[in-house]
Order: C-alpha cells, then structure tokens, then sequence
C-alpha cells in the first residue's frame, strides 16, 4: 500500500511514540522498588544521550529522506534497511536484556525510562513535523491559487 509522503512522517510518529510509550511503562514498572536521586539522574543522562546524540538526529534525517520522496511510496518507507536492523538490535538486546536477568532490575528502571521517554519525545517531534509539512503544502497550496487568481 503506497501513501503520500506526508504520511510517512505521520506514520513514523505514531510507531515511534508507540514504542517509546511502551519501554517507558516497562521503566516505570521496574521503577517501583528503585525509586532513588541516583537512578532519576541516570534515567535523565540516558534521556540526554538518547535523544541528544541518536534520536533527534535520526528524526532530522528521515524527515529530510521522506520529504525527498517524489512519488508515493510503500507505509514501511518511514524507515530505511539501516535504521530496521538498527530497531530489530535494539528490540532484541533490550529483550534479551530483561528475561536474561544479566541486569539487575534498577538498571531496567532507570535505563528504560530514560531510553522511552527520549523515543517518545522523537515520536512526537515527528508528529509535529508532520503538521508543521501539512501546514506548509496547505499555505502552499492556498498561495497558489491567489496567483491563479490575480
């Protein structure tokens, strides 16, 4: 199914919000027991790197590949091969990470939490792109048809 360009970055926002969404529940349950100065500083320098130096650089760029796109393209799109086996690692060392017990719990709570909430807000800096891209070919559109006009 080929969408419209606009909507990869929309479709990119929700799967990313949804994932961050998730791995922050799974960080706040491990919290319970864990909740410390310490671990909310640490979950706030993961928070920092995450976002600072990875996700927010990843928005940028697939934005900017999207908004690149001529035609339609297929609903998975929103990513490139890269950026798939970079999800497909990080899901399966986080899982393995979890049920292996190689970790201890307060580091699940802090590093989850941390981790999530910097997806999260790289979802939703993806769906603010998506209304900022919709507005702009909107007034674009409504530019175009003064001109037609006069």
């Amino acid at each position: 199914m080929k969408v419209h360009k606009n909507y990869l970055i929309l479709i990119a926002g929700i799967v990313w919000s949804i994932a961050g969404f998730n791995i922050v529940r799974l960080g706040v349950i491990a919290y319970k027991d864990h909740v410390t100065i310490l671990n909310i500083i640490l979950s706030v320098v993961v928070f920092s790197i995450f976002l600072g130096m990875i996700f927010y650089k990843m928005v940028q760029k697939h934005v900017v590949r999207i908004l690149d796109y001529k035609e339609k393209q297929y609903f998975y799109k929103f990513f490139d091969l890269k950026s798939y086996i970079i999800m497909a690692v990080m899901m399966g060392g986080g899982i393995y990470l979890r049920y292996s017990g190689l970790v201890p719990d307060t580091f699940i709570a802090f590093f989850y939490t941390g981790l999530g909430l910097a997806l999260l807000l790289s979802g939703i800096l993806f769906l603010i792109k998506y209304v900022q891209v919709v507005k702009s070919d909107k007034e674009g559109k409504e530019e175009e048809l003064k001109e037609k006009e006069a």
